[in-house]
This record gives C-alpha cells, structure tokens and sequence, in this order.
C-alpha cells in the first residue's frame, strides 16, 4: 500500500527497514530453536584481537542497516542515488573485513566459518546486482515512463539478496554472541589465577 498509494518516502522507507527487521527476527528464531543451538554444547573460543569479532558484527549489522535505508530512499525518490553508492563501498569494506577475521580466526568452528564463508559469496552477488540495478535504473532508465523489466528484476534481485544479507550477518552475529563471549578475555585471565577485579 504504501507503494501503491504513493505515501511520502519517509513511510515507504520505513516499510522497508520494518519489513527487513521481522526477517531477521525469523531468522534468528529459527536458529534459536534449531536442534543444533538447543542440543549443542557451545565451544567457547576466545577472541583477543582488537576490534573483536563481535565488535564488527554488530557493527557490519549497523552500516547494513543504514544501506538499507539509504536505498529504500533513492528506490521512493527521496534522494539521489550516490549515498546508496558511496556507502556500498563502506560496506563491502567492513563486511569484507568482518568476514575474512572469522575465517581466518576461527577456521574450525563450523558455526562461525559456514555464515562468513555465506556472507562474502552474498556479498559479492549483491555488489554485481546493485552494479546492474545502477545500470538498468540510472543510466539505462532514467528517462524511461514506466519501470522497465530490466529494471524491475535486477532491483527486486538486489533487494532480495540484500535482505539475505543482513539475515546470514545476523546469524553470524548470532554465533559469534554464543561461542565468543565478550568477557571470554577477563575469565581467562581468572582462571589463570591472577586477580580479577570487582
């Protein structure tokens, strides 16, 4: 409807972001009451590198996020295109750098490995999605009366794997939140025996 209806972009927009936010909330109860969260002993692992790991996913989860809300505004025409752009490269960047760190420090733990491989493979089919949706909407179409089918299906596709995105960014969240606890860091150092402090 609010689509149809042509309601100012500032709604429009928010029907995208509240529509994105209830997917990864499925999601996330999905794994949640999955059999293997429920029956899995988690392996605590211990993260001391500086941003944490789960610094960065909560941080690859905020600039998707602000993606997202940048593009539901160019796609209802309540602004320009390059914001959308311009941020894209902050986030190819940062999930980038998110997902290789949980590569490469937790090679073994299937839990973390298996979403961040699934992170950078959707990433680098959204990137070519959003490169055709710019093509086929801003240079190709930008004088075109009516959305063109080009148009419509490289931006549901990059809409699509944008909400795919985020979800796996949430489960990696997720994962990382169960098995690489922030204070991981201060109980090693109590269990060593040194002093803990209140």
């Amino acid at each position: 409807m609010t689509v149809r209806h042509f309601l100012p972009p500032a709604i429009s927009t928010a029907h995208a972001a509240v529509a994105q936010t209830f997917f990864c909330i499925a999601v996330a109860i999905a794994v949640f009451t999955g059999q293997q969260w429920v029956e899995e002993v988690p392996k605590i692992l211990a993260d001391d590198r500086r941003p944490s790991l789960l610094t960065l996913c909560w941080l690859s989860i905020l600039i998707e996020y602000a993606q997202l809300i940048l593009g539901a505004m160019f796609r209802h025409h309540g602004m320009p295109w390059w914001p959308h752009v311009l941020n894209a490269i902050v986030v190819a960047l940062i999930l980038t750098w998110t997902g290789i760190r949980a590569i490469l420090r937790f090679p073994r733990a299937d839990a973390i490995r298996k979403p961040a491989v699934g992170l950078l493979f959707l990433l680098v089919i959204q990137l070519c999605l959003g490169f055709a949706a710019f093509l086929t909407r801003v240079i190709w179409g930008a004088d075109a009366p009516q959305p063109e089918t080009p148009m419509v299906l490289s931006t549901v596709a990059h809409v699509a794997v944008g909400a795919l995105l985020l979800a796996t960014t949430a489960v990696l969240t997720l994962q990382v939140w169960r098995h690489v606890p922030a204070a991981q860091k201060q109980e090693s150092v109590a269990v060593e025996g040194k002093p803990a402090t209140a």
